[in-house]
């Protein structure tokens, strides 16, 4: 493909080496087609589900444990895993590695790091890769991988990546993207949309017809278009919005559009963010659909959240990460790695407050730590030791 580009005032023909590659993609209405990435760029209520899933699950930490015995087990910090995961490469977080690894994966449900490698051969880094820009070969599993990075095209060993990917029912190389499920919807939506910006792009002139009664004389072709353009000049546009109309020779308004209550916009794009959300199981409160909302059930649903909905993500993103990255270190005997969702789900302040000292029997916090935490100097003193009210028994008091 050759395009005319500007260049120093003078026109010149070039030919570049690469195109972005559009491999997947929907069809809507009047044949329009969008990537799965324009969608999340184009679609509200799949970049809130999105959105959503990264941010959560970016928000927990990663850690490494190993386990002593079967009640027993140990964080392990120092590992070159647990480092590598804490900032996979020099440019980048543990918390965008994986708010781009659940956003690739709620887009494409595929997700793709290229394992960086030493000269002794340690994986050094990993590299997160735009599915767009990955090809995966092989049959039944995956047997190689061609990375298209600019000219270049590199060949990746099954070694060297770590592959992220959701069932397909046709393909076992790749998972299937939730947006092929939501095609019909997110079609509606687009053709909405398309409409509603038609509608405002036409300087939302009043839609209806006028009827001039039968008697009236008869119009010559050059009155019937002075007419018309003398009333879309008063009436149409940002302007003239909400002057009042004024007809002759007895004619008559008659309003033939709908409003948006009746053309059901408002329910349309509550049907599409409530579809997406449940194509990624997300509770319907938690995206901002509070119909049936209460104090008491929106609490157990966030409870819930870490549970039912996120629960499969992070066993899967969990268990990948084991699989693929563990044997590059080597020692794997007692460790795995999980999200710490204790954080999520140990409640408020107060709550916590409550159950410990009734799990305790007595305060579990002595003065200078109270004071440290609303920022105040320590006092010193008795005020390190921990209060024993005298209604507690403990050893011979």
């Amino acid at each position: 493909m050759t395009v005319i580009v500007q260049t120093l005032g003078a026109l010149a023909e070039y030919t570049p080496g690469w195109w972005p590659r559009m491999r997947a993609g929907l069809t809507l209405y009047n044949d329009y087609t969008a990537d799965y990435a324009t969608m999340y760029q184009t679609q509200p209520g799949v970049r809130t589900c999105v959105d959503f899933l990264a941010r959560n699950i970016a928000q927990l930490g990663l850690h490494l444990f190993r386990r002593v015995s079967e009640t027993d087990r140990v964080r392990v910090r120092e590992h070159p895993l647990a480092q590598l995961l804490e900032q996979p490469n020099p440019l980048t977080t543990r918390y965008r590695m994986i708010e781009a690894l659940v956003g690739d994966l709620a887009i494409y449900f595929n997700a793709y790091l290229w394992k960086k490698r030493r000269p002794d051969g340690s994986v050094g880094a990993l590299l997160r890769i735009p599915c767009d820009l990955v090809e995966v070969n092989g049959g039944i599993m995956p047997t190689g991988y061609l990375v298209y990075l600019g000219a270049n095209r590199s060949e990746v060993p099954t070694a060297d990546m770590v592959h992220f990917r959701g069932y397909n029912p046709l393909n076992g190389l790749v998972g299937l993207s939730p947006l092929e499920t939501l095609r019909r919807v997110l079609a509606e939506e687009q053709a909405m949309g398309e409409y509603r910006a038609g509608f405002w792009k036409n300087a939302a002139r009043m839609n209806g017809i006028i009827e001039r009664p039968a008697e009236a004389p008869e119009w010559s072709q050059v009155a019937r278009e002075r007419f018309k353009d003398e009333f879309e000049a008063l009436y149409a546009g940002e302007a003239n919005s909400g002057r009042t109309a004024i007809l002759e020779e007895g004619m008559t308004w008659r309003q033939i559009s709908f409003s948006a209550q009746e053309s059901e916009y408002l329910a349309g794009r509550k049907l599409s963010r409530e579809e997406c959300a449940r194509a990624y199981h997300i509770p319907l409160p938690m995206v901002g659909i509070l119909d049936h909302a209460t104090y008491s059930n929106v609490r157990e649903q966030h409870k819930q959240l870490y549970q039912d909905c996120l629960g499969p993500w992070l066993a899967m993103l969990e268990q990948e990460f084991e699989l693929q990255l563990l044997p590059d270190f080597g020692e794997r005997d007692g460790l795995y790695l999980e999200f710490n969702i204790a954080e999520k789900l140990q409640g408020s302040f107060d709550e916590q407050t409550q159950s410990l000292q009734s799990a305790v029997g007595r305060p579990w916090m002595t003065a200078n730590e109270a004071r440290a935490r609303m920022n105040l100097p320590s006092m010193g003193g008795d005020a390190n030791a921990l209060v024993t009210p005298l209604n507690v028994l403990v050893g011979a008091q």
